[in-house]
Order: C-alpha cells, then structure tokens, then sequence
C-alpha cells in the first residue's frame, strides 16, 4: 500500500511538474505599434519599446514581441491588420492620431485581442476600444507649465505654441489655462508646432515678427522649444524671460542643471510608459493575471532641486 501510495504521488509530483513547465513555456505573441521617430520623444519611445521587447523575451522563451513603427495613421493602420494576421493575443497601441485609429483598434479588439492603448485616447476612450490605459497626465503637463509662468512671471505676455490638433494636445491646452487662472497672463497667440522642432522654429519666427514684446513662451513639447530657442537666438531678442518645454527631455534637464538663463523648468512625461504598458500586458497575458483598466503617471515640476533625478544622458530622449 505504502509502495502504491509512494508511486501514486511521484506520479503526481511530475504530473505537476510538467503543467508547470507547459505554463512556463506558454505561447504568447504581443503586437506592439508606434509612431516612427518623427521627433526625440517618439525616438525615445521606440527606444523602451524595443528594450523591453528584447528583456521580456530573453526572460520568457515562450514570448514573442513584435514590434512596428508608423508614419502615420493610414500606415498605422495597415500596421495593425498585418500584427492581426500573425495571431497576436494582445496589441500594446500608441496611435500616431487615435480618431482615424479607432475602426483598426475596435476590429482587433472584436477578435478577442486584448489591448492595450497608450498615451494617445480617442475621443471615445472605453471598453470597446481598449481593456488597458496607461498615459502621462497631459492635463497635469499643461497645468503645470501654466502655474508656473503664472508665479514667475504673473503679468506675462505669452505665445503658445501647441502640438498637433489630437486630443491630448487640447487636454494639455485647457490644463495650461486652468493653471494660469486668477493672474493677469496674457496669450498672445496659439499655433500649431505639430511636436516638430522646425515647424515650431517657423512658428516662433512668426511671433517674433509679430510681438515686439513677448515675455514668456510655452511650447507644449521639448523638442518644440529646441525650435523656439533658435529663433529667439537668431533673431537676438532679450525680453524674453522664460521658456517652458514640456515632457523632461534631457536636453531640457541639462539646461536646467546648468542655470540657462531661459530654460529653468521644465515637467516631466516620459516616453518610457510604453516600457511600463508592454511589460504589464506582457505579464499579464503570461499569467492570466487581471489588470487596472488605467494606469496615469503623474507629470511633476523639474526644477534644479529635483532635475537630476529626470536626467538621463545615454537616452535618445
């Protein structure tokens, strides 16, 4: 009896044994789809979206991370069907625009694909297009760069310059109103930059033209205010007091850790939540593990007492 019993558990021991080598050898394949490198924070996502692409499936042999870029929301799209017809389980999606993405999203969704949308909400941002959020706090990033040029500058006369006409660039827009609330701000004007340092060049170059005298300038992107502080240069303007950028870029941080006369905060939104958005889902489909349906990482003010925390040299961003 002792004999049967004793045979009847190793059976059961490598019984065991084996499902647990089956689940440690499950086969997961996760689509993951970006925009190209059109400007450094897009060349900084790509950049934790292909590290931890490379770390997941070193750890996991069972996984499979593909990763696609595009340039734009027709390309994005196409994109999309094809991970689809490699049988992916789950899509990890930062939309270039997320409206016109909306139809491609909803039919891999429909599929039983788990996704996963980063960043960039459609205007409908529910269950039918996504089962997992996870952004930056664009509102805050506005907020913030608004409160700021309201308590260092609090009778201000400010050209703003925006990113691309999609919906967290309005989030960030209305934030920047909300923080400046209550002082005697001016704006002087609002064009689109569309995140492209030399279109915001241009742009600045147009106020620069315009204004005699502006004091304070808000490029609600980084590599925006690169453009803007070659334009300043060029043109040789000093009423200039303050230019605030937006996403903790390290070229920013640097500025800010040197005590550069224009460039004193900053506030951060990193590119790396498309690292945390991926290795979350790819956890989650391994183990079968439920997840928060949103995730938001908060967007904090860099100044000199904190930016060495945010500065990362060897980062494309």
């Amino acid at each position: 009896m002792r004999k049967k019993l004793l045979g009847l558990t190793v059976a059961a021991v490598a019984a065991f044994a084996g499902f647990a080598h089956a689940q440690e050898e499950k086969k997961v394949t996760i689509g993951v789809s970006i925009p190209a490198a059109s400007h450094g924070w897009t060349a900084g996502v790509i950049y934790h979206a292909e590290r931890v692409a490379k770390q997941l499936m070193e750890s996991h042999p069972g996984l499979n991370v593909v990763v696609k870029t595009s340039p734009d929301p027709a390309s994005q799209a196409n994109a999309v069907q094809d991970l689809a017809t490699q049988g992916i389980d789950a899509l990890v999606i930062l939309p270039t625009d997320p409206d016109p993405l909306v139809n491609a999203i909803k039919e891999i969704k429909g599929n039983s694909t788990f996704v996963a949308l980063v960043d960039r909400a459609p205007s409908v941002n529910d269950g039918t297009v996504r089962d997992l959020y996870v952004a930056g706090n664009n509102f805050a990033l506005g907020e913030v760069a608004g409160q700021y040029i309201k308590e260092t500058t609090p009778e201000a006369e400010v050209v703003v310059i925006r990113g691309m006409p999609i919906p967290i660039d309005q989030q960030r827009q209305d934030g920047f109103d909300k923080g400046i609330e209550g002082s005697n701000v001016k704006i002087l004007d609002r064009q689109f930059g569309n995140w492209n340092r030399d279109d915001a060049f241009k742009v600045m170059q147009d106020y620069l033209t315009r204004f005699k005298q502006i004091d304070a300038v808000w490029a609600a992107d980084d590599d925006m205010a690169i453009g803007v502080l070659k334009a300043i240069e060029q043109a040789k303007r000093t009423d200039i007091k303050e230019v605030f950028g937006g996403a903790g870029a390290k070229f920013a941080v640097k500025k800010i850790l040197d005590n550069d006369k224009l460039v004193q905060a900053d506030v951060s939104y990193s590119p790396k939540f498309i690292y945390d958005a991926i290795k979350m889902t790819a956890t989650a489909r391994l183990k079968g593990e439920a997840l928060p349906a949103k995730t938001i990482i908060p967007s904090v003010l860099i100044t000199r007492e904190n930016a060495q925390q945010f500065y990362f040299p060897n980062s494309p961003y």
